[in-house]
């Protein structure tokens, strides 16, 4: 999942990033308001952790714009006020969760998980597509009876895939989701991370999950449907 981090102190937004690219995360950076409003419109986040303390635009004013342009992702804010006003304002401002300095990094992430899970369509705690489970948690995944040892960005793919199931998802859009903004390396990455995938998810179990759609991009697919036996007779 790509999350961007609003926080204009260096030294919160560097261990903010460190943490939630431990947890798998893609993660991109604004350090004011104008920024982060140009980026959460530009690009497709599953998520925003605003600060509400920022230059130019406070992040009371970027959720409330954010909103009037139709931009429904689920934004966690953060703030030094404690004060009830304070905290109503942001919720009314369209934040879906609010968080106060100093908080514990674990309660960070657990809340931005329920977030996501919450955000725009199903997304249950457990992913499931056939003999496949993935466990956003807990950062766990199986195939029928036997864990899967992932990487980070393996896991963050398979999430991915599990999250769309049956959809064709184009290199573009695996990049934006799986690898930061300002990732500059190889043109193939996309490619090089779906084989180590396949290898692991796929290969072992003679059963090949993960389809390429030729020219496009990729496609995990979905659980053949089972005939209604009453429906064919």
């Amino acid at each position: 999942m790509r999350v961007l981090i609003v926080e204009d102190e260096p030294r919160m937004a560097a261990l903010l990033r460190r943490g939630l690219a431990e947890d798998g995360y893609a993660v991109d950076i604004a350090n004011t308001g104008t920024d982060a409003l140009w980026q959460a419109t530009e690009f497709g986040y599953d998520a925003v952790v605003l600060d509400v303390m920022l230059p130019g635009l406070d992040g009371m004013e970027v959720c409330r714009q954010l909103r009037d342009r139709g931009r429904w992702m689920p934004v966690l804010m953060l703030t030094a006020r404690d004060a009830v006003d304070d905290r109503i304002r942001g919720l009314d401002a369209g934040a879906d969760d609010y968080l106060t300095k100093p908080f514990s990094f674990g309660e960070l992430a657990a809340r931005l998980r329920a977030l996501i899970r919450r955000g725009t369509g199903d997304r249950p705690t457990m992913l499931s597509v056939g003999e496949l489970r993935l466990d956003p948690a807990t950062h766990r995944a199986w195939r029928g009876g036997t864990e899967l040892v992932l990487s980070a960005k393996e896991f963050a793919l398979l999430e991915l895939f599990m999250r769309h199931p049956g959809q064709v998802l184009s290199r573009t859009r695996i990049l934006e989701h799986v690898w930061d903004f300002s990732y500059d390396g190889v043109s193939n990455i996309v490619d090089q991370y779906v084989a180590y995938l396949r290898r692991k998810v796929d290969r072992p179990f003679g059963d090949e999950r993960l389809e390429t759609v030729r020219g496009v991009g990729y496609r995990m697919r979905a659980p053949d449907k089972v005939a209604d036996p009453v429906a064919g007779r």
